[in-house]
This record gives C-alpha cells, structure tokens and sequence, in this order.
C-alpha cells in the first residue's frame, strides 16, 4: 500500500494535475469576440496618432464629471495599466469631452507624479464622434448625460471588441465591459482576459516560427 501512494504521488497525480491544467489552458485560452469591426481612434479624431490597429487596447469613456472620473481613471491605472504598460502592444486611451483639456490636465499631471503615462492616449473628440466610437462597440449600454461609461473596454489589434459569452454575474452571461469602479472585477476579470489575449498571442508567434523553421 505504501508504495502504491509513492507510485501515485509521484506519476499519477502529476499526470492528473496536467490534464486538468490542459483542459483548464484550453477552456480559457480562447477570450470571445463579441463585435466585430470597431471604428478606429483617427476616424474621431484628427488631433491624435493614437490608433486601435496592431494594438491591444483598454478603453474608458470618462465624461464631464471629473471627480466621477478621476475615481475610475485612477482604479484602471492602478490596477490594470501599471501591471501591462511595459508589455508590447499595450496602451491605454481615455476619452473625454472636447473642450475639457484644461479642466483634465490636472488630473493628468497627478497622473503622471507617481506613473509613466507614455502608453496612455487622452483623446478629446466631439460629443457627435465620441458617441460613434461608442456605438461602434454594439453593446447594449449607453453612454450617461455627461458622456460616461462605468465600464471599460477590451479592443484588440485587429479592432474587435473582446469579452465574455459565459460570464456567471452577467444576465445572458455576455461580459461586454468591466466596472472601473470596482478593484476586484478589474483584477479578478479584466486581468484574467488580458492575460488570456496575451497567451494567444504568444502560442501565435510560436507557430509562425515553427512554420519559418520549417520552410
């Protein structure tokens, strides 16, 4: 009996955790595409460079209410751009109201005091393109009176609007953005898809290196 738990801790169980750590990279290696075709960021704005092609974006919408914004600009810096900034392909890009630049620049210089802002786009469109960038995503939300969105957005480099089709806290299970307002959904949800592009584009770039080894 005794070796047979030796045999089994050594051999078996590691076999098990295997499999199970295969089929769990499998069920989740695979983040959903729920819009295609998204608008670029040039198309709403003539001022910027900024553009979602061959990029891996996280959006917000933070509207006139500063103080409301600053709250979420703040939660997705701390918890989802200082963790990805330095990965390739990443930025971040905020939306605010057009006329607001001096009103902004304050919270951007604070920003900035404790953060390297360098992948961050802050892109002051008009409220008629602001909208069109935002229905281009096809969610069924809507922006408020003052042009927010609790929510912020996954767009990956190919402009499609990425999330969840079985996500369990969401009616009809379809997760189309993630509630800046709150650390443990950005950690615990936004992370975990980020992650997930990411370990597609990795296993990507290793098949399009093995096929140039093979040529």
């Amino acid at each position: 009996m005794k070796k047979f738990w030796v045999l089994f801790s050594l051999f078996i169980l590691p076999l098990v955790f295997y499999i199970f750590l295969s089929k769990g990279i499998y069920k989740y290696s695979n983040l959903p595409i729920l819009t295609e075709d998204v608008i670029d960021l040039k198309i709403i704005s003539s001022a910027t460079t900024a553009t979602f092609s061959e990029k891996l974006t996280v959006v917000c919408f933070l509207g006139s209410d500063i103080k409301n914004a600053k709250a979420s600009l703040f939660n997705l810096n701390q918890t989802i751009y200082k963790r990805y900034y330095q990965k390739p392909f990443f930025q971040m890009v905020a939306i605010l109201p057009q006329g607001l630049e001096n009103e902004y620049s304050e919270t951007i210089q604070e920003l900035s005091a404790f953060t390297d802002i360098s992948k961050w786009h802050f892109i002051y469109p008009n409220e008629v393109n602001t909208t069109l960038l935002f229905d281009s995503f096809e969610t069924p939300f809507k922006l408020n009176e003052n042009g927010y969105s609790e929510n912020a957005y996954i767009i990956d480099m190919e402009l499609r609007l990425r999330g969840r089709k079985d996500d369990e806290d969401t009616k009809g299970g379809k997760l189309y953005g993630y509630n800046m307002k709150s650390v443990a959904i950005l950690k615990n949800k936004m992370k975990d898809d980020i992650d997930i592009i990411y370990y597609q584009l990795k296993k990507s770039a290793e098949k399009k290196d093995r096929r140039k080894r093979e040529i």
